[in-house]
């Protein structure tokens, strides 16, 4: 898994970003991300964070 961008994450789920960040306030993904202390206008996620992302949501990315 590699960093990536929120918008990238957004494009590849084939969501608008404002819905993925919609996705993001959800409270079970800021409970397993809040390890990474994340802030809230940081648009570069890294790995692991990624991967909690698009296994939670089924996302497929290359």
């Amino acid at each position: 898994m590699r960093a990536m961008s929120k918008s990238e994450l957004a494009k590849a789920a084939g969501v608008s970003y404002r819905t993925f960040y919609e996705w993001l306030r959800d409270p079970y993904i800021q409970t397993q991300l809040a390890p990474f202390k994340l802030k809230k206008n940081q648009h570069i996620l890294p790995p692991g964070a990624v991967q909690i992302i698009t296994e939670h949501y089924v996302i497929e990315v290359n």
